[in-house]
């Protein structure tokens, strides 16, 4: 399944088989709507616009498993987002679980950012 809010960030998000394609697209869009509320607390951009999340993947059971990245590995709150990430997609209808890796292979560089987050930060 493909995300319903595309771009440079979007995160690849693997289909549920047993979860009708209507759910499955209503979470998708409730998670990255709760992903949005995170934010770095240093950069005034959320996570999802700035692309550090990497892969969303919701199994048949709705646990949630996401791969993120940092746009420094030497982060000061890097050892707290992931928590605040756990957290926030927890609040989505039908998530029964969250899990979220820490990655730092592809290394995050400023590609990912989407529109949003160059004007934000004035990037252009």
């Amino acid at each position: 399944m493909t995300p319903t809010q595309d771009g440079p960030n979007a995160p690849q998000v693997s289909p549920g088989s047993t979860i009708p394609p209507e759910e499955l697209d209503r979470m998708t869009d409730d998670i990255i709507a709760a992903l949005k509320t995170v934010y770095d607390p240093e950069i005034p951009s959320d996570i999802y616009e700035l692309g550090l999340i990497y892969r969303v993947d919701i199994d048949d059971d709705r646990n949630v498993v996401i791969d993120m990245t940092l746009t420094a590995p030497g982060c000061p709150v890097a050892g707290e987002m992931p928590g605040w990430v756990e957290n926030a997609v927890a609040t989505v209808q039908g998530v029964q679980s969250v899990k979220v890796n820490m990655v730092f292979d592809p290394p995050w560089d400023q590609s990912r950012m989407s529109d949003e987050a160059r004007v934000a930060l004035d990037m252009w």
